[in-house]
């Protein structure tokens, strides 16, 4: 039921590309230095990048709010400005193309009450099983109370994709708990799709760990970091590439979008399912 839900949402089963929005720092946060308009227009612009690129689906996360914090101490003000910010980008991108947010860090629930509000396909979620040590802190598994919040706002539509194993975290208490494990953890408790990344933001994901899980549940896998056009016929096989740095100067996520960048990514990719299909 979840590749097949996947499937009716980015109309592709395999290899979706989802493009990121990295927002600039919201009001509040310590490197803030924009009006609500100015990111507005900011956002707006590369949602038209992506929208001319013909991208797969596109993923809206405040990634510049640094330092960042744990879901329980996020003002209202983050979930007030990323609400408006992914209405005005889901206004932007075709209807066809689905559209996400990610709120840092773990701000899960948030993110979900933001795509109800904003019109939006999916979400990204942090510690849906299992326990880490992030950057932030522990981090404990949210996977109950999340979907609980879900059907009591009507947001049972909205995916749900969580990371496993995140990158940015330290791992060492669920150490006996392979990859493999979490993934089917994540399964058992009902997520959409499961992300596989690297170590941190742009580092490259394993192929091996990749293909791994995918051979192992039966629900959506994606690669959620490092993806690169030179890298990207390893990871055709998964369902969905989430792809930041690499479209952007210097393959930095401070850097601005390229659309040249972009459409020859999206070329390539598109010529590669192709000679699947023959």
């Amino acid at each position: 039921m979840a590749l097949s839900r996947f499937q009716q949402v980015f109309h592709h089963s395999r290899a979706a590309v989802i493009g990121m929005i990295h927002v600039k720092a919201l009001p509040g946060s310590p490197l803030n230095e924009h009006s609500i308009e100015e990111l507005v227009e900011k956002a707006c612009t590369e949602a038209n990048i992506y929208k001319e690129a013909g991208i797969d689906g596109v993923l809206v996360e405040n990634m510049f709010d640094l330092p960042y914090m744990k879901s329980s101490i996020l003002g209202p003000e983050t979930v007030a400005c990323m609400t408006r910010i992914c209405r005005e980008v889901r206004n932007i991108v075709p209807h066809e193309v689905p559209c996400g947010v990610q709120i840092l860090a773990g701000g899960n629930t948030q993110a979900l009450a933001v795509s109800q509000a904003s019109g939006l396909q999916f979400i990204r979620a942090e510690c849906f099983v299992f326990s880490h040590v992030a950057d932030e802190g522990m981090m404990d598994g949210c996977a109950g109370p999340l979907l609980r919040y879900q059907v009591a706002i009507g947001a049972q539509p909205v995916l749900v994709f969580a990371d496993i194993k995140k990158k940015h975290s330290a791992h060492a208490i669920t150490a006996d708990v392979s990859l493999v494990d979490t993934a089917q953890a994540a399964k058992f408790f009902l997520a959409d799709g499961v992300i596989v990344t690297g170590s941190a933001t742009g580092q490259e994901a394993d192929e091996r760990e990749v293909k791994e899980v995918a051979a192992t549940v039966d629900i959506p896998v994606l690669v959620g970091s490092g993806v690169t056009r030179e890298n990207v016929h390893r990871f055709m096989d998964a369902h969905g590439l989430i792809v930041g740095s690499y479209f952007k100067t210097d393959g930095s996520w401070r850097g601005k979008l390229q659309p040249k960048r972009i459409a020859q990514f999206m070329e390539h990719v598109r010529s590669l399912r192709n000679l699947r299909e023959d």
